[in-house]
């Protein structure tokens, strides 16, 4: 596992956990990383980090919002 030191200034009002929930909920997003694998990162269980995600903006279902309310709008189509 690759270790990385990143400054960050006082200013921007990141904790730790934040910091990793951000970086992990990204590499997730863009399916660069498993939910276990992103989890492991922050130091979280799986079902915690799954959890977390909508607070950093994330679906776990690969949908963002304008996507789904696409599908929406296709689907209502069909009546």
């Amino acid at each position: 596992m690759n270790v990385f030191t990143v400054k960050i200034p006082d200013s921007a009002k990141v904790n730790e956990f934040e910091l990793k929930m951000m970086i992990a909920s990204k590499l997730f997003e863009d399916g660069r990383l498993s939910s276990g694998q992103a989890a492991e990162i922050v130091g979280i269980s799986k079902r915690a980090f799954v959890e977390l995600l909508g607070k950093y903006g994330v679906s776990l279902f690969g949908y963002n919002d304008v996507e789904l309310a696409d599908d929406f709008k296709n689907a209502s189509t069909f009546n």
